[in-house]
């Protein structure tokens, strides 16, 4: 559990049984019209049922049957409907508020862009998370990863930013910006709130942990097209008990 989750609320993935707190996980609603939807931010109305897996893994799921009977004890019905690209709709849920998140703290001021701008934050200790743009070019990103480890006195270390599954085209949209191929962020709340939302991201579409892109956490990289591509992933790790739904 990373710092300053000890307080949220803990659910357990209806597919593989663990128990996680919400944050970390997807939840899933049942429409009036009997579809099922992806809530990622949780605020739909009614019960919800709570996934922690991967998309291989969902997708696995649907084809034995496995999501529909856990849906019916969830939802203590069979009356919905699971809708093929059930899937990709939770990814581009996801990437949307991951997206988002990054929009709206560039808004908020507290995201950098531009590689002066970083660099010279970076080489003062001041960067709290980096990231780059999927197709950033390799010499620029070790460039602002060696000034981060150097402001933060850990040169050696595997510390470097994060490889988005997002073009800077994307990320210029995202930001209401222009040519954005790097991002910094040196507010620490700032960085656990976008941490929070990424990590949710590519843990769905299933990067490795191969990467720290902020000092509070590791997390997956991906230089697959804007909206990522599903693979393999390790398992997140369980927590103490609680309800399922709400």
């Amino acid at each position: 559990m990373r710092e300053g989750d000890e307080d949220a609320p803990i659910r357990k993935c209806i597919l593989s049984g663990e128990r996680d707190v919400r944050p970390h996980l997807v939840r899933l609603a049942l429409a009036p019209d009997g579809q099922i939807h992806p809530d990622v931010r949780a605020k739909a109305p009614g019960r919800g049922a709570w996934i922690g897996v991967t998309r291989l893994e969902l997708e696995a799921a649907i084809k034995k049957g496995k999501l529909k009977g856990a849906l019916a004890r969830a939802f203590k019905t069979g009356e919905f409907t699971i809708a093929p690209e059930l899937p990709a709709m939770i990814e581009s849920a996801l990437a949307r508020n991951a997206l988002d998140r990054l929009g709206l703290e560039s808004r908020s001021g507290t995201v950098l862009i531009g590689s002066d701008r970083i660099e010279q934050n970076a080489r003062q200790g001041k960067l709290k998370a980096l990231y780059h743009a999927s197709d950033a070019a390799e010499d620029g990103n070790r460039k602002l990863d060696q000034a981060w480890r150097i402001g933060n006195d850990v040169e050696g270390s595997g510390l470097r930013g994060l490889a988005l599954p997002a073009s800077r085209t994307i990320l210029a949209l995202a930001l209401g910006r222009e040519n954005v191929v790097h991002i910094g962020l040196t507010d620490r709340a700032a960085a656990k709130r976008v941490s929070e939302a990424l990590d949710r991201w590519l843990h769905f579409i299933g990067s490795e942990p191969s990467s720290v892109s902020c000092e509070t956490a590791s997390q997956g990289a991906s230089a697959s097209q804007n909206i990522g591509a599903s693979g393999s992933t390790g398992q997140r790790p369980a927590v103490d008990m609680t309800e399922e739904f709400e």
